[in-house]
């Protein structure tokens, strides 16, 4: 009798287990229906220069969408690398994903795709194929109309370079996470403004800056790793990084460095309370890179203007402190 209820029980965790792996196959690439936003590229000079500034500056198009490592670091620096994208980012235990080739180009860019098609990625998440990809990477379903329509009219205007990029190779894990968790899903509660607050140092413009364009909300707050879901406070630091060995070894670094995001929050002892001015917060952005695997867009953010960088150093004044000791900003795990 024991042993006939024993076969029970296996034969029904296997059966709910295959129906699992049966339903992370199928599900995991779900195609998504969402309307395309009413918004048209533009060839007027002025709306592609304020494109040229987000992409290369705030919104950080430029420190991905490059095709490797070499490129990574060059554009970073401030060199003119075309958006090609292709280069191999890993996501750990959940696979490996390589941003696309945002040129122009008809074949292998986003010439091949409509402007409705791009400004429904960027609004709500979702590829041109109707799949989701992770909304927390490219957090611009806030991002005000003008400014999408800025940074979609200057890929346009880009020289188009042919290059295939590799579609993202996820593991059963990667697959069973995009499923199950809510970062990997579409944004259907986009509520973006249709101008963006003027570049002024405002706290408006701030908080704006930071949740939608230059996403220090995303790196800033301690996430799970593997669904990215948010485990403490917003702007608090501690989220955790991969090494990224390619990197570290090219740049010379250790390829078992991790790195950890700071508080940013104005609390006494936070990385915030170390620049007591703001022309301290906007000389160190200016000097750029200093620990050369930071994950922070050092390149991209030390490009922005005085007014953006001032709205962003108000706005973090802005929040309520959290006591949150920062840690090693670079350590090793055991």
């Amino acid at each position: 009798m024991i042993k006939r209820i024993l076969l029970i029980v296996l034969s029904a965790l296997l059966l709910i287990i295959a129906g699992f792996v049966i339903y992370i196959s199928t599900a995991w690439d779900k195609k998504y229906e969402l309307p395309y936003p009413d918004l048209t590229a533009s060839t007027d000079s002025a709306v592609i220069e304020r494109g040229r500034y987000l992409v290369h500056g705030p919104a950080h198009c430029s420190s991905c969408h490059v095709s490797s490592i070499k490129e990574l670091v060059l554009s970073d620096q401030g060199a003119n690398v075309p958006l090609k994208g292709g280069v191999l980012f890993p996501m750990g235990p959940l696979g490996v994903i390589s941003p696309a080739n945002l040129t122009p180009d008809e074949t292998t860019g986003i010439g091949r795709y409509t402007d409705g098609q791009l400004f429904r990625m960027m609004r709500h998440a979702v590829k041109p194929d109707g799949t989701a990809t992770i909304s927390l990477m490219m957090p611009f379903w806030n991002m005000a109309d003008d400014d999408l329509v800025a940074i979609v009219s200057y890929l346009r205007s880009m020289d188009p370079v042919f290059n295939e990029v590799p579609a993202p190779k996820w593991t059963f894990m990667g697959k069973a996470v995009r499923v199950m968790a809510p970062t990997f899903k579409p944004v259907y509660d986009a509520e973006p403004p249709d101008m963006a607050p003027p570049m002024e140092p405002t706290v408006e413009r701030g908080e704006y800056l930071a949740r939608y364009v230059t996403n220090c909300v995303g790196c800033h707050t301690e996430r799970d790793p593997m669904t990215f879901e948010a485990t403490g406070p917003e702007f608090a630091g501690g989220m955790e990084f991969e090494p990224y060995p390619e990197l570290h070894v090219e740049l010379g670094y250790d390829a078992d460095l991790w790195t950890r995001s700071p508080n940013i929050t104005p609390h006494p002892g936070s990385a915030l309370s170390r620049f007591p001015t703001v022309e301290d917060w906007i000389s160190r952005f200016r000097n750029g890179r200093v620990i050369m695997i930071s994950p922070m867009d050092w390149g991209p953010f030390s490009r922005m203007s005085d007014q953006d960088l001032e709205a962003l150093y108000l706005y973090l004044h802005s929040l309520a402190p959290v006591a949150r000791e920062d840690g090693l900003v670079m350590f090793k795990k055991e």
